[in-house]
């Protein structure tokens, strides 16, 4: 592992990741570089967890071993004009943006650098993003190593190709949000029926994340799993019935498809 990593863009993805790797002991707080240009955020970072605030992206971009680029897709040409003169011939350079290719970065870094575009999600916040990483071919293998434990230091890893990265956020990082607005209409139902608030969303969390656990801990197929719930003539298979005969299954795959072709549409841009 080398010895410092800078973000440039101090936004929750940024706070999130860094959270993990102080709480792994990857990196001490005074080798993560930080730069951006709201004071707020700047300010946020270097209280929670004491980080080297710097005074530009240049001098990020100048003093990292491993340089993650957590600005919005759109800046991206900003920010890599910025830096073009300023980088490590040896550094890593770590997208988290969707739609942003290897030849886009490349083609104003250099043929040379090397790339990993990856796919964190805000769940890093609690140790649990679910994330995808894709390095270019300029990568070793302990660069990749190296890569994968930086993102398991705040949850899971995927390794997948480039062609995947756009069908990522589908499924994966843009996905927290579903989870969400389906725990949030579970408690609106448990409040229709007199649940206190506080505990429906307790409830309806916790539903969630047991379901979670069991699909990744067992291995078993999630339909088996629903079948063992779904006992003949219960309470469960009334609620599936109702959830099909809405639409419930179409939605969801109607919506991953929807988030997969906005990514794949802004990476054209």
């Amino acid at each position: 592992m080398k010895n410092t990593i800078g973000f440039i863009g101090c936004g929750n993805m940024a706070s999130a990741m860094i959270g993990g790797l102080i709480r792994s002991d990857l990196f001490l707080p005074e080798n993560i570089l930080c730069y951006d240009p709201m004071e707020g955020s700047r300010g946020m970072l270097a209280q929670k967890y004491g980080v080297n605030v710097l005074s530009s992206n240049k001098e990020v971009a100048m003093k990292s071993d491993y340089l993650v680029l957590a600005v919005k897709p759109y800046l991206y040409d900003k920010v890599l004009q910025e830096i073009a003169e300023s980088i490590k011939s040896t550094v890593i350079i770590i997208s988290i943006a969707v739609g942003v290719s290897f030849n886009d970065i490349k083609g104003i870094l250099g043929e040379q650098i090397k790339v990993i575009r990856t796919q964190p999600s805000t769940p890093a916040f609690v140790g649990e993003s679910d994330s995808t990483i894709c390095p270019d071919d300029q990568m070793t293998q302990e660069d990749v190593l190296d890569i994968v434990a930086i993102f398991k230091s705040f949850g899971t890893v995927e390794i997948i190709s480039e062609k995947l990265m756009e069908v990522v956020p589908g499924i994966a990082s843009s996905a927290p949000a579903y989870a969400m607005l389906l725990i949030e209409a579970m408690a609106d139902g448990g409040v229709l029926h007199g649940f206190p608030r506080d505990q429906a969303y307790r409830l309806s969390a916790q539903a969630v994340l047991g379901a979670a656990k069991l699909v990744l801990e067992s291995g078993e197929h999630p339909g088996k799993l629903k079948d063992q719930i779904c006992t003949p003539g219960g309470t469960t298979i009334e609620a599936v019935r109702v959830l099909e005969a809405k639409g419930f299954r179409d939605a969801v795959i109607s919506a991953v498809d929807a988030c997969a072709k906005k990514s794949m549409a802004m990476g054209k841009k």
